[in-house]
């Protein structure tokens, strides 16, 4: 792939736009290889993944005769869902309230089962105006995205504050809250055309300020770990699955966000990173949606168009990324 052309050419609506379809993208890609380990991603894929393995609209394999869902090769998930939930009652409200942001979340239907705690709760109580300080999950992070487009990169106490408010209906925890503030920041400063170094830079900030901000101390725990995944991985230049999947393999709260937010910022591609995500394994979906979008709004064009055209038929998407991306965009100060 050719190197990106240079970021002043692109528009608010473009980045804002490849931002979305990064993310779905990235999820459904990483979807076929969510929760595996390296050896696993093998086992199933020996020559590993290189976009949609196999026809789309058919069963995953390993999905074949799953009581909870059958996941189709193309079908995004509750990720994607719940982003477009919040962007939606971000327009309907005017503003990343989480009472309004709870009542579209409850549409949600996607991943609402026990095995999920942090949404089975939610949706148990049926609350739109619920507030938990429980789960310290990526959920609420690959959600915000929205937030992030709303808001331009100077306003961190807002894009702070408005992440909070589209994570507490099912995320409370300090990790959670961090993450989250941390990805909206990143997203911002990505559609702004922010440098790479900027842009990690501002979503440490933002993730050791929500931290703070919940625990009342001075804990950093997320925007450290950020700062030395990010660093280590800078140095290294090259990315191999092999490598990751060994030193920084993403299943805790301290690894999945902050190598998503490390593969957004050191890599130009969309489509390389969320590749590489789905082909380490672990939480590869949510690796792939958060790097996708950060890398879909620094460099729209490296987002697979053939990939988005599949995951709009399979899903019915139709106008609806387009629509959001444009209001948002038209909305942004």
């Amino acid at each position: 792939m050719s190197s990106p052309p240079p970021t002043a050419t692109r528009s608010v609506n473009e980045r804002a736009l490849g931002c979305l379809k990064g993310i779905a993208t990235g999820d459904a890609i990483g979807k076929q290889t969510e929760t595996l380990s390296r050896a696993g991603v093998l086992r199933w894929y020996p020559n590993g993944i290189h976009g949609f393995e196999g026809t789309p609209r058919t069963v995953i394999p390993r999905y074949a005769g799953n009581a909870k869902h059958e996941w189709r090769i193309g079908e995004t998930t509750d990720d994607t869902e719940r982003t477009i939930a919040v962007a939606r009652a971000i327009l309907q409200d005017g503003t990343a309230r989480h009472e309004a942001i709870g009542r579209e979340l409850l549409t949600c239907r996607k991943s609402v089962h026990p095995g999920v705690k942090s949404l089975w709760e939610f949706h148990q109580a049926g609350d739109p105006a619920r507030v938990t300080d429980r789960h310290d999950g990526c959920g609420a992070a690959i959600r915000v995205a929205p937030v992030g487009i709303l808001y331009r990169s100077h306003r961190l106490d807002e894009i702070v504050a408005a992440a909070r408010e589209a994570s507490v209906s099912t995320h409370g925890g300090a990790l959670a809250l961090a993450a989250a503030a941390a990805t909206a920041a990143a997203v911002s400063a990505a559609i702004d055309g922010a440098s790479p170094a900027e842009t990690i830079e501002l979503a440490r900030y933002a993730a050791a300020q929500a931290e703070r901000q919940r625990t009342g101390g001075a804990y950093d725990t997320f925007a450290e770990a950020l700062r030395a995944i990010h660093a280590d991985l800078r140095q290294r230049g090259e990315f191999q699955p092999e490598g990751l999947a060994a030193t920084y393999f993403p299943n805790d709260p301290l690894t999945i966000v902050p190598l998503a937010l490390t593969l957004g910022t050191v890599m130009e591609s969309a489509e390389a990173a969320i590749l590489l995500a789905a082909n380490i394994g672990g939480d590869s979906d949510s690796v792939a949606s958060i790097a996708g979008a950060i890398l879909g709004a620094r460099f729209p064009e490296t987002v697979n168009d053939e990939w988005y055209t599949v995951v709009d038929e399979v899903n019915g998407y139709g106008d609806e990324l387009p629509s959001l991306a444009e209001a948002l965009s038209e909305r942004r100060s």
